[in-house]
């Protein structure tokens, strides 16, 4: 198959299959042309919008990358951030179809291409651009670095708290392409595996990031140990703790470890965020550890979508309403909650304007009301709630109204904004 055929889909974006993706690597001479000033220009103004950038990377393939990649990105969604997910990976894209975007398609607005979108997340991949999915692309270096600047120079991302960008295994052409793209990434976690085959090949990322002084926010153990499906007992079928030594040993954070747990790769086959679908399994659980460090590169916690929530003049907040949901429908016990709905409303047509799934998290004292004031909500409907959260609310300011029925969302908050809400005791107040 023609190369170009690769990329036809995406018009003149993808520059019919390479024409210009060598415009800055076959260029000769001591002085950098002026065109290549121009496009790094272009992807600096756009990467300008995006807060933080971060690689995966590893050294090994067969580590479980693209997972770990996957999976972080729909962490950071689910803790209320805006999140792109750009898969570099030209020759082996697999992040369509651990998203269940496999038939997704590009559109190409004003010359520029818009991400795929599932759930809040915004998703770029070569997989996207490919008209039959047994395409093999054939590409050389100076091919594979144009397709990657123009995914950075010419996808219109919007405003992103995240992107996170997912690199095939190895120190080549992709992750060499991206560091040298992106002048100002906040860093990249190293994906590896216990055994020392692994690690061996891992050690080398991390020198290719002090090569490039791409600072290196931590190293991910995956697949250390394994869960059983039915007890969900973790055994250490393989030798554990690798990566956590191997961390020690070049100097760098360890995040955390990742059991084997069949029930990610039956998510990743059906196309199912694992830790959207299996939010309370222990392995979610340490994916969300695991995002502490990069939420941490977030001032004080809090992005500009929650900073949006005051107006330009800076008067007042527009009316953000949190609901805690079980099964769809309002959770009688605040802290108990799987879900919360996150209601966004005009306040002066009294119409809801935007809403947002996020999964709280941990229930620990204190916890909940300093995460959902950080998600900029001003006004709580619950079934019921404990005096010390009422105190914690009632001290940042937060409106808090008990006794609420047992209701689907819309329900529920039509009844609150038409002034027609009857509520009751409040149903656990210890």
């Amino acid at each position: 198959m023609d190369q170009n055929e690769n990329t036809c889909q995406a018009k003149t974006a993808l520059c019919a299959g390479g024409k210009q993706s060598a415009c800055a690597a076959e260029k000769t001479g001591s002085g950098e042309s002026l065109n290549a000033l121009f496009e790094q220009k272009a992807v600096d103004d756009r990467m300008h919008q995006i807060r933080h950038k971060i690689m995966v990377l590893s050294g090994k393939g067969g580590v479980g990358k693209s997972t770990v990649a996957a999976n972080l990105a729909i962490s950071l969604s689910l803790a209320g951030k805006r999140v792109g997910l750009l898969d570099v990976d030209i020759h082996g894209p697999s992040i369509p179809k651990m998203l269940g975007l496999e038939d997704a398609r590009i559109s190409v607005r004003d010359e520029v291409m818009l991400p795929v979108e599932k759930a809040g997340l915004k998703v770029m991949s070569i997989g996207f651009l490919l008209q039959n999915r047994d395409d093999a692309i054939i590409w050389r270096g100076p091919m594979k670095m144009g397709v990657i600047k123009q995914f950075l120079q010419e996808v219109n991302w919007g405003e992103l708290d995240y992107l996170i960008i997912d690199s095939p295994p190895g120190t080549g052409d992709e992750p060499l392409s991206v560091c040298q793209l992106v002048k100002n990434a906040d860093g990249a976690v190293i994906v590896t595996t216990p055994q020392d085959v692994a690690i061996a090949d891992v050690r080398q990322s991390i020198t290719f990031c002090r090569h490039l002084s791409l600072p290196v926010l931590g190293v991910v153990e995956n697949m250390s140990g394994f869960v059983c499906p039915k007890c969900g007992e973790v055994t250490n079928i393989f030798k554990t703790g690798g990566g956590k030594r191997m961390a020690n040993e070049m100097g760098v954070p360890f995040l955390g470890s990742i059991p084997i747990d069949p029930a990610v790769g039956e998510a990743c086959d059906a196309g199912k965020p694992f830790v959207y679908h299996y939010s309370r399994t222990e392995t979610a659980k340490a994916f969300e550890r695991i995002i502490a460090p990069m939420l941490a590169l977030s001032e004080n916690g809090i992005t500009e979508q929650t900073q949006t929530a005051t107006n330009i003049e800076g008067e007042k907040k527009t009316m953000r309403i949190a609901i805690p949901l079980a099964d769809g429908k309002l959770c009688m016990h605040f802290g108990h909650c799987g879900q919360f709905a996150l209601l966004d409303v005009d306040e002066k047509t009294k119409k809801i304007t935007g809403q947002r799934m996020l999964t709280p998290p941990p229930h620990e004292p204190g916890v909940l009301p300093s995460w959902l004031l950080q998600q900029g909500v001003n006004v709580i409907i619950a079934g019921g709630m404990g005096s010390r959260a009422q105190s914690l609310f009632a001290e940042n300011g937060i409106k808090v109204i008990l006794g609420a029925p047992s209701e689907t969302i819309e329900k529920v908050a039509t009844a609150y904004l038409d002034g027609t809400l009857k509520t009751g005791d409040n149903v656990c107040d210890h």
